[in-house]
């Protein structure tokens, strides 16, 4: 018996004989790029958990026969907007099964993750959010919650615009840098800026709360002030001045077109110790709201584009002057026309970039299809059609890497992003020939295709390719579980 349990440990299998499993995943393509497996395995899940990778069938309550399809670690996207149970539902279809929105963040915290319980189908988390605490710093009193939803609150226009236009004093600092440890105490995941969107925030002011970042070791993931190298640059030498862990989000849309050189920086303060990371989402076009900041006068010069380069999201009209101006009283979410391919697939194929889909609340069914697509997309149209980069890299750039990057201080993670055992049972199945992303600008929330069994702690969300619409079994992800 000794002899089988040592047996069992080197070939990374459960010394269960006859055992029954809650669920059980037979003959598939296990794929784990923490441990690079790529071979043929059976898993076994019981209580949530990763309970049996065996070289035999197993037994189980439930059995999913998955001969022919990839078992892959689920997908894990630091840069989810769309934290809405719709809007999960959606990025399950996508083979994602941990949502967590880590740069624009939410505040207050505790409230946040008070009223995510019983809603998600996917695990979900937040940072504490800057432009949040700094719209509650000049209008004490106000909950903002999460940007991306209650964005009217934080615009920066109509009738309260302190909160992106305003240089804030020292008494309001002092309130900002307490909202934002106050966060950290409740659990956030780190400090999240929106730094386009707080035109008024001075370097002075990103340093001060940069410097907490570091104090409380936590990462700040960062939207740059504008875009380019130039802007990059200011705030790697901020981090550098503080010594804040730091992620730079969306680098195809903060790059543009300094993207070979901005990787090339990126990878030198890497090499010269710094703690800094980044991501892409696999589109040429970004979005967010027009009645934002980001597009004070001044906007085409930061953003490298006119008016024609924008589109409405609710029609797909590209917009005018007059039409610009008319929907930025209004409100409401624009797509931007402002990258090119080659820098796009620059950075999906540059070593240590990871996938994140940046994706917005979708309204009405309108919005952008980075939301329901990004994970297909890069498997199907980038690895499989393009062979921009074999299927292994691609996996581990949406699993282990951004497990690895959140696990150093939020010890949960250290269960996600790899098939092991004992590891959470988030995990996607998907047809290797066929998985594709579907949505399109025209119909931004059509699933993706070849992805039939996406499980969440255990529990099919996606279940033979169809949505299980009751399932919530995603769970808070904080650092203060």
């Amino acid at each position: 018996m000794r002899l089988f349990l040592l047996l069992a440990v080197c070939l990374h299998i459960s010394p269960c004989f006859a055992e029954e499993y809650d669920l059980v995943l037979n003959n598939g393509r296990v794929m784990d790029p923490a441990t690079r497996l790529d071979a043929v395995r059976h898993l076994g899940i019981r209580g949530g958990k990763i309970a049996a990778i065996s070289h035999t069938p197993l037994a189980g309550k439930r059995i999913l026969d998955v001969k022919g399809q990839v078992v892959a670690p689920g997908f894990i996207d630091l840069h989810a907007h769309g934290q809405t149970t719709s809007d999960m539902q959606i990025k399950a279809c996508d083979g994602v099964t941990t949502v967590l929105d880590l740069e624009a963040g939410v505040y207050p915290v505790a409230a946040w993750y008070r009223s995510m319980e019983g809603t998600a189908p996917l695990n979900y988390g937040a940072t504490v959010g800057h432009i949040a605490a700094r719209f509650a710093a000049f209008h004490p009193g106000m909950e903002i919650g999460h940007w991306a939803v209650n964005r009217a609150k934080v615009a920066g226009l109509g009738a309260k615009p302190d909160g992106a236009n305003k240089v804030a004093t020292d008494a309001e600092l002092k309130l900002m840098g307490d909202a934002i440890k106050r966060g950290l105490d409740e659990g956030a995941l780190g400090i999240g800026f929106g730094i386009n969107y707080t035109p008024a925030a001075a370097p002075s002011e990103i340093e001060a709360m940069f410097r907490i970042a570091a104090e409380r070791r936590v990462p700040a993931f960062v939207h740059t002030r504008a875009f380019g190298i130039a802007a990059i640059e200011e705030t790697i030498n901020a981090a550098k001045a503080t010594d804040a862990a730091l992620h730079i989000v969306h680098i195809g849309s903060s790059a543009i077109g300094d993207m070979r050189e901005v990787l090339k920086l990126i990878d030198a303060s890497k090499t010269a110790g710094m703690d800094i990371s980044t991501e892409v989402y696999p589109y040429t076009a970004a979005s967010t709201v027009l009645e934002s900041a980001m597009f004070n006068p001044g906007w085409q010069a930061n953003l490298k584009i006119d008016y024609g380069d924008l589109a409405w999201a609710a029609t797909g009209e590209r917009l005018t002057q007059e039409s610009f101006e008319r929907y930025r009283k209004e409100g409401g979410w624009v797509i931007i026309y402002m990258m090119k391919d080659e820098n796009v697939e620059m950075a999906i194929a540059h070593p240590g970039v990871m996938i994140a889909s940046d994706g917005v609340p979708f309204i009405d069914g309108t919005g952008h299809p980075r939301g329901a697509g990004t994970f297909a997309r890069v498997l199907g149209h980038y690895s499989r059609e393009k062979k921009l980069l074999p299927l292994m890299d691609a996996l581990a750039k949406m699993t282990i890497l951004p497990a690895q990057r959140l696990e150093g201080y939020v010890p949960m993670m250290k269960n996600k992003g790899r098939i092991a055992l004992g590891a959470d049972a988030d995990i996607t199945v998907f047809n290797p020939a066929t998985v594709i992303d579907r949505a399109t600008f025209e119909s931004p929330t059509t699933p993706s295709a070849g992805i039939p069994h996406v499980i969440v702690n255990g529990v099919p969300v996606v279940l033979e390719g169809k949505l299980v619409k009751e399932a919530r079994p995603g769970c808070a992800v904080r650092i203060n579980p």
